[in-house]
Parts: C-alpha cells; sequence; structure tokens
C-alpha cells in the first residue's frame, strides 16, 4: 500500500516561489513514474510534471522554465520547486504515482493535496 504526503504549500504574492514536498511509504519502487497534478476551482485535475524512473522528467507547457520536479530515492521524497508564480498557477496540489503521470488515468496513488494560492 503507497501513501503519498504532500506539504509545502502556502500562499505567496505573484513572482514569488514555493518548494512542494511529497514523502512517500509503501512500494513506490514498483511505480514507472511520480508527478504532481493540480486542480483549480471548476476545472478539472491536470498534470503538471512528472519524473520517469530513469530520470527523464517532463513538464506542462505553462509551467516550462519556471517549475522543476525532483526525486531523493534515498529519502523516498518528491519535490516541486516553483518559480515565478503567477495567479494562474494557484490551485490544489497532488503527488501521484503510477504507470503514466502526465493523464489522471495513469495514475494509481494520489496524495491528499497541499493548497497553493499566488495573489
Amino acid at each position: 500500500h503507497v501513501q503519498l504526503v504532500e506539504s509545502g504549500g502556502g500562499s505567496v504574492q505573484a513572482g514569488g516561489s514555493l518548494t512542494l514536498s511529497c514523502a512517500a511509504s509503501g512500494y513506490t519502487y514498483s511505480s514507472y513514474c511520480m508527478g504532481w497534478f493540480r486542480q483549480a476551482p471548476r476545472k478539472g485535475r491536470e498534470g503538471v510534471a512528472a519524473i520517469y524512473r530513469n530520470g527523464a522528467t517532463v513538464y506542462e507547457d505553462s509551467v516550462k522554465g519556471r517549475f522543476t520536479i525532483s526525486k531523493d530515492s534515498a529519502k523516498n521524497t518528491l519535490y516541486l520547486q516553483m518559480n515565478s508564480l503567477r495567479p494562474e498557477d494557484s490551485a490544489m496540489y497532488y503527488c501521484a504515482t503510477g504507470w503514466g503521470c502526465t493523464e489522471p488515468d495513469g495514475i494509481d496513488y494520489w496524495g491528499q493535496g497541499t493548497q497553493v494560492t499566488v495573489s
């Protein structure tokens, strides 16, 4: 059973930075990828960034050059460094793992989410 616990969300002014963390436990070694998704009010859940077992990363177009996904395998922790934040980045951010981490359908496990608000 995989558990994902996010932290690091909060309120920040436009142009500011936040770093999200996701502590993973359970059989995460069997997962092909880990990723971050976000969901704003009245919108669907969208993939933001993903990192694969071989270290390859992929980003949603609007966050390229501003967000960086990384993982510390020794600590079993996933990170999302978010710079140059914009009001449109405001959403609930979810850590996830599965076999396809760019679409919700490819996710096996979700965290509970952490709120990011940019004003």
